[in-house]
C-alpha cells in the first residue's frame, strides 16, 4: 500500500510507461553488458541510466537508500578483481600477497563498472513499477499462469513487510538484551539468530497468505481484470531508447577499442 500511494503521487514519466515495455529496455541493456568485459561500454551504459532517474522521479539519496548494498557489493568485486586479477602492464601496488597493475586495475575498474551498471537497472525498473500494474501486465501481455503471477505479486508486497519485520525482531532482541553488546563473535551470532527469526516468519506469512489466496479462488478458471494493461505511444519510446542506450555502449567501446567479449 505504502509503494501504491508513494507511486500515485509520483507523476514521472517512466512511472507511466507499460512494465513489460521497461522491463524488455532493461533487457537490451543487461545483454549487452554481460557479452563484454571492458570499461568503456560499462561507463557509456552507466551514465545513460543515471540521465534516466529523474524520469522515474528518483534522486541519488534514493539511489543510495534503495541501492547501497549492490554499490557495495560492486566496490567491493571491483577491487578484489583488482588485486587478485594477474599482473599485466606496469605495477602501481605491491604490499606482500597483494599487487595491483594497469592492466588488473583496468579489469577490476570494467568489473565495478559493469556490476553497478546492471544492478541500477533494477533498481529503477522496481522504483518507477507498481507490482499491482506489473502482474496486471504479466498476466494480461505476457500470458503467464495466474498462479505464478499472483505469487510474483504477493512476494513483491512481502518484501516491505519483512524489512519491517526484521526491525521489530531487531528491537525485540535488544530489548532482552541480545545483540546490544558484545564481541564481533557475539554480534555475529546475534545477526544469524535475528535472521533465523526472519525466515520463520517469513515461511508463516507465507503459508498464511497461500491458504487465504486458495481459499478466495485465485488462480483458479478465468478471470475478469479491473485495470486493463495497455501500451502507449511512450512504451515505443521507452523500448527504441533502451535499445540506442545498448547500441551506444557497444558504439563507443569498439571506437576506444577496448570492446572485447567475454571469454574471448
Amino acid at each position: 500500500m505504502r509503494q501504491e500511494l508513494t507511486l500515485a503521487g509520483n507523476r514521472a514519466l517512466l512511472t507511466r510507461a507499460n512494465p513489460l515495455s521497461k522491463f524488455a529496455a532493461v533487457v537490451f541493456m543487461t545483454v549487452v553488458l554481460a557479452l563484454s568485459i571492458d570499461w568503456v561500454s560499462a561507463s557509456v551504459a552507466l551514465v545513460c541510466e543515471l540521465l534516466l532517474f529523474p524520469l522515474a522521479g528518483l534522486t541519488l539519496t534514493l539511489l543510495w537508500q534503495r541501492g547501497w548494498p549492490l554499490i557495495l557489493a560492486a566496490a567491493v568485486g571491483g577491487w578484489s578483481t583488482s588485486i587478485l586479477a594477474p599482473d599485466s602492464g606496469k605495477t602501481l601496488l605491491d604490499v606482500g600477497i597483494w599487487s595491483m597493475s594497469e592492466g588488473s586495475l583496468e579489469l577490476g575498474l570494467g568489473f565495478m563498472l559493469r556490476g553497478l551498471a546492471i544492478a541500477l537497472p533494477a533498481v529503477l525498473l522496481m522504483s518507477c513499477t507498481d507490482p499491482t500494474d506489473l502482474a496486471d501486465a504479466l498476466a494480461q501481455k505476457a500470458r503467464l499462469s495466474h498462479r505464478f503471477v499472483l505469487g510474483t505479486l504477493a512476494a513483491m508486497r512481502l518484501v516491505g513487510l519483512m524489512a519491517e519485520e526484521w526491525q521489530t525482531i531487531g528491537m525485540a532482541r535488544r530489548a532482552r538484551g541480545v545483540g546490544s553488546r558484545g564481541n564481533p563473535l557475539q554480534r555475529l551470532k546475534a545477526t544469524l539468530g535475528q535472521s533465523f527469526g526472519l525466515l520463520v516468519q517469513a515461511i508463516r506469512r507465507a503459508s498464511r497468505l497461500a491458504v487465504t489466496m486458495e481459499a478466495r479462488g485465485f488462480g483458479g478458471g478465468d478471470r475478469t481484470w479491473a485495470r486493463e494493461s495497455t501500451y502507449s505511444r511512450l512504451d515505443v519510446w521507452v523500448l527504441a531508447g533502451g535499445a540506442l542506450m545498448a547500441a551506444a555502449a557497444v558504439a563507443a567501446a569498439m571506437w576506444a577499442g577496448t570492446w572485447s567479449f567475454v571469454g574471448g
